[in-house]
């Protein structure tokens, strides 16, 4: 019994020591962590922020708050371009405010309350000057307006001949002393109708004495066409005869995709 129990307790002893010095070397790793945090700069500091910036407001929505008042450049970009001391309802749209109300009857004529806009003068017809008067105009959305109260800005890289005709998305601004309901700046789907300065009467003119040598073809812009029916001496007549009734009824136009004039 005695040679087991000097066997046993020194490799007991021997396990103590190896469990006393993994603790030891786990507690000191611990403690390196520790002391390596409690010395970072970051650590008992304020942020680096401006004192103001930790007592100024949190935006969180999206909505942007209304100005207060008109900015001095607004102000100045529409009192330069509105009459002073005219009519009040002689003022172009965009130097008077109105309570537009949308439940009027379409095409009737309805009266609203306006006012010029700050720095705007106007008087009525006694001559007094005015900050409010009435104003009557027909119940329509800007884009049900007529095409000649508003204008558009056409696009030159639309085929004006093919089919069906073509529609490109234009973008039209009502006219200034027009007045209508909502946006005066609308989107409009509009046939190609823009002009390269191109002549019908000229084309066909040399489609009928220079066809042949495809002089027609080259003022419109065509220049293969043009060289086929030079090369061709007009396709020996019978291309020029197609090319008179082809321009005459408008179906070939300039190359550019534009109407004649």
């Amino acid at each position: 019994m005695a040679p087991l129990c000097q066997i046993w307790r020194p490799d007991r002893g021997r396990c103590f020591k190896t469990y006393g010095i993994i603790f030891v070397l786990f507690t000191n790793l611990i403690l390196q962590s520790v002391n390596g945090y409690l010395s970072s700069p970051h650590v008992g500091k304020e942020p680096p922020y401006p004192r103001e910036s930790q007592h100024a407001p949190v935006i969180t929505s999206p909505v942007v708050p209304a100005a207060a008042s008109v900015s001095p450049s607004d102000e100045e970009s529409y009192t330069s371009v509105c009459p002073s001391g005219g009519l009040c309802q002689r003022l172009p749209a965009d130097c008077m405010l109105c309570n537009f109300q949308h439940n009027c009857t379409y095409a009737k004529a309805t009266s609203f309350t306006c006012r010029p806009r700050k720095g705007v003068h106007c008087i009525g017809e006694s001559g007094q000057q005015q900050t409010s008067f009435s104003l009557s105009i027909s119940c329509r959305f800007c884009w049900q307006l007529d095409p000649s109260q508003y204008r558009c800005f056409n696009s030159t890289n639309c085929m004006t001949v093919s089919c069906p005709r073509r529609r490109y998305n234009a973008t039209c601004e009502v006219l200034d002393h027009v007045h209508c309901l909502g946006r005066r700046s609308f989107q409009k789907r509009l046939y190609c109708n823009w002009t390269g300065g191109y002549k019908w009467s000229t084309s066909l003119a040399l489609s009928i004495t220079l066809g042949g040598f495809g002089a027609d073809r080259f003022y419109l812009g065509q220049w293969r066409e043009g060289l086929g029916k030079l090369f061709s001496f007009g396709g020996l007549g019978i291309w020029t005869l197609i090319d008179v009734l082809l321009i005459g009824v408008g179906y070939v136009g300039p190359a550019d995709g534009s109407l004649y004039i």
